[in-house]
């Protein structure tokens, strides 16, 4: 017989699509953690943790004076930002087909909220409208697209058996959404537990949520403080299912909005000269009164070259480093978070580590993934300076425990044979690939959100493109600031576009599996 040679996919086909997948990653990662600045700051990180330490065995519930006022602050914005959502999001959700629509929501929900609320902090100041709006314009946006991606899924075989005369809402409230109430109502209930997160957040920039006093406690070192407030929106966001009840809303809705705190008054004038003159770039920025010397003394062309050369050093100095700082911080934590979810998922599978382990996990990975990354981050940059790795640790934390937490549920219900040893050879061979699919999934669409997060971590000194979107905002150079936030919304589109393409290309690959079979 002749001799046949290897071609490279013969030699290389005990390598799987995922085994290449996880093994790019990880070489990503490594090649992004060398590159990171992870160097450790702190004088004396452990007796720091000591102290937090000492905070969290003894937290005071009685040392904030407004303590459950910021509570329901927080669920009042929370609550109100995901019913505003819903009011503009679901009626998008039915032209969500159309190119333009999903090219600007894919831009509106690409900002981070926080990012808004900064943008709105210039019109409204500190009024309750720039925290409502801040989550309701990017929430808006995903129930838009996740709403448009569920009605596709609905079946279409009720609206056979409606009469001719059907009016066209009855034929789609009871032929397509009844069909998805359930999903669509799950989901809306996830969307309001990140609101809360989000609202909680909205605090560090100075709205009267959770956030603000949290940060004030632990920036002045009052651990016990912190650990109280810590513990309480624990309690708040794990009892959901408990307080959370859809009956219940129109009177939580009722209360947000007589308890929210007093709107002030909005100048008008204040909001054109910040559309019309403060966001448009420094050349542009005219009065009417100089208008005309102005018109005199610069030709177009002149503003013309100003501008290309502003917009090429606001792109050169600020974008690009903080777009590589973003996207090199943002890898090395999907890396982070990959790891750290295989680990929780197998210590909380129950067939491997015992029923009693896996329950103690399962509660740790619900505490770690109520706590948003920036509230872990700052805790983590008290203890160990300002560098990427307290931002890297706070993305893997959150995100991993996330992750595990879902795809425990789906490895709960994959059946093992007779010959299941209890060990982790025995999980490697028959739970695992069986779930791991599912957590690629999970893992990829959280990039996204990683990379949303790595860039507000900016303005806790990192430098991404939060840090400087934040220096622009608090040098008043609001035209910087806005197109930094442009870029943001771009690199997100991409990547979005990209993890979407690595789940695509294993679809495919399956489905040619199946033809040549």
């Amino acid at each position: 017989m002749p001799k046949q040679s290897l071609t490279p996919p013969t030699l290389f086909a005990f390598v799987g699509y995922w085994k290449k997948v996880t093994l790019t990653l990880w070489a990503i990662t490594l090649l992004s953690f060398y590159f990171a600045d992870t160097e450790v700051i702190a004088l004396d990180p452990w007796s720091e943790l000591l102290l937090i330490g000492k905070g969290f065995i003894a937290p005071d519930f009685f040392a904030t004076e407004y303590l459950f006022d910021a509570l329901w602050q927080t669920v009042s914005f929370a609550l109100l930002g995901v019913c505003l959502a819903l009011v503009w999001g679901a009626p998008v959700s039915l032209i969500y087909h159309k190119p333009y629509i999903a090219a600007l929501c894919a831009f509106i929900r690409s900002i981070h909220e926080i990012f808004w609320a900064l943008l709105f902090l210039q019109i409204f100041g500190l009024s309750p409208l720039t925290g409502i709006l801040a989550i309701a314009l990017p929430y808006g946006a995903t129930f838009a697209r996740v709403f448009s991606d569920i009605l596709q899924q609905a079946p279409t075989t009720s609206l056979q058996t409606f009469p001719n005369q059907t009016d066209r809402i009855s034929r789609y409230l009871y032929g397509r959404i009844a069909h998805v109430f359930v999903p669509i109502r799950a989901y809306v209930r996830y969307r309001f537990e990140c609101a809360l997160r989000s609202s909680a957040v909205l605090g560090f920039v100075g709205m009267p949520t959770l956030g603000f006093y949290l940060e004030s406690a632990f920036r002045q070192g009052h651990y016990h403080q912190g650990a109280a407030l810590l513990m309480m929106f624990i309690v708040l966001i794990g009892t959901i299912p408990y307080w959370g009840r859809i009956k219940l809303l129109p009177v939580y809705f009722v209360i947000a909005i007589w308890a929210l705190p007093t709107i002030p008054d909005v100048d008008g004038a204040l909001i054109w000269r910040f559309l019309s003159q403060d966001i448009l770039p420094p050349m542009f920025q005219t009065t009417l009164q100089s208008q005309a010397l102005q018109a005199s003394a610069m030709s177009s062309g002149d503003a013309f070259s100003q501008f290309l050369d502003w917009i090429s050093r606001l792109l050169t100095e600020q974008a690009l480093p903080g777009v590589i700082a973003t996207l090199i911080l943002a890898l090395a934590a999907l890396g982070m978070s990959h790891l750290f979810a295989l680990i929780g998922i197998a210590v909380s599978d129950k067939r491997l580590s015992g029923r009693f382990v896996a329950n103690i996990n399962s509660l740790a990975l619900l505490i770690l993934r109520s706590v948003p990354e920036y509230i872990f981050a700052f805790v983590f940059m008290l203890l160990l300076g300002p560098s990427m790795l307290p931002a890297m640790l706070a993305l893997a934390i959150h995100n991993g425990a996330l992750i595990a937490y879902l795809t425990i549920r789906h490895a709960d219900d994959v059946s093992v044979s007779a010959h299941f040893n209890g060990r982790l050879d025995g999980y490697g061979y028959e739970v695992l690939p069986a779930i791991y699919p599912n957590m690629m999934a999970l893992l990829f669409y959280r990039f996204e959100v990683i990379l949303r997060e790595t860039a507000i971590l900016g303005m806790l000194g990192i430098a991404t493109l939060g840090f400087y979107i934040d220096s622009n905002f608090e040098e008043i150079r609001f035209n910087g600031a806005l197109v930094l936030m442009c870029v943001t919304a771009l690199v997100n589109i991409v990547v979005d576009i990209l993890s979407r393409r690595v789940l695509y290309n294993k679809n495919k690959t399956q489905l040619g599996c199946a033809h040549q079979q």
